[in-house]
């Protein structure tokens, strides 16, 4: 054969072969099954741990989902990521800004001082510092040395022993007068005497209370007929928050401070102690200008605030369903910034008895940071996942679903984010009832990385 009819041969069967070739790619399900894997599938999360037919090759693409955006990890890898699943739901996103905070003692409410009532000489101590008491309960014993309160009691005592011989002269004159021995008339100027001196008595016992004695007190000495040499200072019985009560319908407090040491001589109106009941505390927020209409329209709206306590934990503490009490009329001088204020109820932590005293611990504290996010607008119809559900690689970013025994990457629009959530567009790249990773989407972002570039160059960065 010559060589010319050799060459139309062989370009004759070039031309056949390349038309067969365009025919399997033509069709579909003939170019599936060549390339190994659907173009544009949307997998739905059904939440089946193991997906039918699904056969584990690595290196290879699978039906479902491609190798380039599907990951495999062991039960233990997904213990060390805090994996978690949940499905997709439309909600209402609620979003706020954020101001800073700081837990605060309520002015005039959480500390409470107790001074002497009456010039003396500490001669018992009952608590000690951090000790938790209750109302009613013995603080001090004071030896009494104020001289005029001595005078007061002295005079108080001379008048009620008048009355009881006042007292005594009138059933004598009266007997007498009732045989005639002597006009009615004596009996009248006793009796006028009798209610002068009553009338004195109960102006010095009058007094005596203000001298910081109690009624009771007053009392004793008037049925015992003895001067009042010592007087026990106690808590006070009114309560100091309107929180409610923590023990048997009584307030309990803690020693801040003591004062004073035992033999030491005080004044009449001198601290002995502070007490603090931390049961109810403020939170103080702290408004720029232009966070002020948002402060304000929460306000008007009767939103609720969530505050976040600033902690080194991993998990943040956060603080639910605050309500904003007022905003304060004048600017810090300091920090230039508006103040506004929030109620918070402080539950205890612990109540113990040791060595015969008994402590408490309280679950916030005043100086303790906070981040309090105040609602602005809210959004409807929206999907919302936690914040570690969504994972960032440059202008991309991707949230993860369980695909048989892999997890496949799926990329979605993100309309806003902060520091605990992120509001996904509903476009349709995301379904309700869809199962997606709640928790561990950036370090599977990473994993996801490595396996796709390859082992590492061992002389990336060096010069031969």
């Amino acid at each position: 054969m010559s060589s010319p009819t050799l060459k139309r041969g062989f370009l004759a069967i070039v031309l056949l072969a390349g038309i067969g070739a365009a025919a399997v790619y033509s069709i579909p399900s003939l170019r599936e099954r060549v390339l190994g894997k659907h173009e544009g599938t949307d997998a739905k999360a059904t939440g089946d741990v193991k997906e039918a037919g699904h056969d584990d090759h690595a290196g290879h693409d699978h039906a479902g989902h491609s190798e380039a955006d599907s990951l495999e990890l062991s039960k233990q890898a997904q213990a060390n990521i805090g994996l978690t699943l949940g499905k997709i739901t439309l909600t209402t996103f609620e979003r706020t800004i954020t101001i800073p905070g700081m837990i605060r003692e309520r002015p005039g409410r959480t500390n409470v001082e107790i001074t002497a009532p009456l010039t003396g000489i500490v001669v018992q101590i009952y608590p000690i510092e951090g000790e938790a008491v209750r109302a009613g309960q013995k603080l001090f014993d004071l030896r009494l040395t104020h001289e005029e309160l001595v005078q007061a009691q002295g005079d108080f005592l001379r008048v009620a022993e008048e009355l009881d011989v006042i007292g005594s002269e009138i059933k004598r004159l009266e007997k007498i007068a009732i045989d005639g021995g002597i006009a009615g008339r004596q009996v009248l100027d006793r009796r006028y005497e009798q209610q002068n001196k009553q009338a004195i008595l109960r102006a010095q016992q009058q007094a005596l209370v203000l001298h910081g004695l109690s009624e009771s007190q007053v009392q004793d000495i008037l049925t015992n007929r003895k001067l009042l040499r010592d007087l026990t200072v106690t808590v006070p019985e009114e309560p100091t928050t309107d929180a409610p009560p923590t023990e048997k319908g009584t307030k309990t407090y803690e020693i801040q401070k003591l004062k004073v040491a035992r033999g030491q001589s005080v004044n009449a109106g001198e601290t002995l102690a502070i007490l603090t009941d931390y049961a109810e505390l403020f939170i103080e927020g702290n408004a720029f200008d232009k966070d002020v209409p948002a402060v304000n329209n929460a306000i008007e709206r009767g939103a609720l605030v969530q505050a976040t306590i600033e902690t080194d934990e991993p998990k943040p503490q956060i603080i639910r369903e605050l309500k904003i009490l007022y905003v304060a009329g004048d600017v810090d001088p300091d920090s230039r910034t508006f103040h506004f204020y929030l109620k918070l109820n402080n539950p205890q932590l612990r109540d113990v008895v040791s060595d015969g005293h008994r402590f408490i611990g309280w679950r916030y504290k005043p100086g303790q940071r906070v981040q309090l996010a105040i609602p602005v607008e809210q959004w409807k119809d929206r999907i919302v996942l936690p914040a570690e559900a969504v994972a960032q690689d440059g202008v991309e970013t991707y949230v993860f679903s369980p695909n048989g025994d892999h997890f496949d990457r799926r990329p979605v629009h993100v309309e806003y984010r902060d520091r605990f959530a992120v509001v996904v567009a509903n476009d349709g790249s995301l379904f309700p009832g869809d199962l997606v990773v709640l928790a561990g989407a950036q370090q599977m972002q990473l994993a996801l990385k490595n396996k796709s570039g390859g082992a590492i160059d061992p002389h990336a960065g060096h010069n031969h």
